[in-house]
């Protein structure tokens, strides 16, 4: 693939597409003071490059379905083809190999409890070279999600933002969303491309054009459906990730939390289960800019009682998508 350097107008594109992930080119080019030709074209350059993609996403926990984080401690020559089956998994939405090549660490999602017990209690258990499994239900999200990473947005102004983000969808009726056959085809393909075309999208599902747009402003309106960006943190000069878990005191844990979701270097934190109740991705530029963060950011936080760390050694599936090796 190609290697693209991001200067300033495709920042500016970065942080627009976090705040409308649909938003039409005329409309960001207006924005960034340049013609939609050229926002046009630097989206394509960096789509095909693989450095950028707008997907769209489903609130697990609003839906009911219950997301957790497992990790898996494996003899070294079983870790990576264990990653890459984990990543073939479409239930899971993250899959990296952590510090020496020997843990793989994932983030799957559960749609009844028929589904959570496959995996955890007979799959993962009866795969061989696998020493440990440990899995964590996911109880709260700070970053992540709905929430997105504060690190991928800066290049741009809070006018230039107020003149992207979105109008707010119409007002919910209340009445809980199930998701029929349609859905889930109209959920997978803007999983993939979270800016596929209405036209697409209805060949797709089968409907007209018009009840794809108003089915996609119900899923939005009621919080089901939101779109994010997935940007391999590198572009942005991010080049060491890391996976955090913390053991922190109840009474601390949301303000902790909270705090996290303020630092560019958090690409997810979440509350969960388990002896470490706390967990973050971390992106820095380097070993040094991660030894800093720990020591004066998390290093200053009351009530984190015990910090674990592991570097990320590869990625192996993120956003929902499998990376090429």
């Amino acid at each position: 693939m190609e290697t693209v350097t991001l200067d300033e107008l495709d920042r500016g594109l970065v942080h627009a597409l976090q705040v409308d992930g649909r938003a039409p080119f005329g409309k960001i080019a207006a924005v960034l003071g340049v013609s939609d030709q050229t926002i046009a074209r630097r989206y394509r350059r960096l789509r095909s490059a693989e450095a950028l993609r707008v997907v769209g996403s489903v609130d697990a926990m609003l839906l009911g379905y219950a997301s957790w984080a497992i990790r898996l401690q494996c003899a070294p020559d079983a870790a990576g083809p264990i990653a890459a089956a984990l990543a073939r998994r479409q239930d899971t939405f993250w899959v990296h190999l952590l510090s020496g090549g020997t843990e793989v660490a994932c983030g799957t999602t559960a749609r009844t409890p028929e589904e959570r017990d496959t995996l955890l209690l007979q799959r993962l258990p009866r795969t061989g070279r696998v020493v440990s499994v440990s899995a964590h239900s996911l109880l709260h999200l700070y970053v992540g999600g709905p929430v997105s990473w504060p690190g991928a947005a800066s290049a741009l102004t809070d006018d230039q933002v107020g003149r992207l983000r979105p109008d707010p969808p119409a007002v919910h009726d209340g009445e809980p969303v199930v998701l029929d056959d349609g859905d889930h085809a109209l959920l997978a393909a803007l999983s993939l491309d979270g800016r596929t075309g209405h036209a697409e999208l209805a060949g797709i599902t089968g409907w007209s054009e018009s009840t794809v747009r108003r089915r996609m402003d119900r899923l939005v309106g009621s919080g089901v459906l939101f779109y994010d960006i997935d940007i391999p943190p590198e572009y942005l000069g991010y080049r060491y990730e890391a996976r955090l878990w913390m053991s922190v005191r109840p009474a601390d844990l949301a303000s902790v939390g909270a705090a996290l979701a303020r630092h560019p270097e958090v690409s997810f934190a979440a509350a969960m289960t388990g002896p470490a109740n706390l967990m973050a991705a971390v992106a820095c530029r380097d070993e040094q800019a991660l030894y800093r963060y720990l020591t004066e950011r998390i290093g200053a936080l009351d009530g984190v009682a015990h910090l674990e760390t592991a570097p990320v050694i590869r990625t192996v599936k993120r956003a929902g998508t499998v990376l090429k090796p």
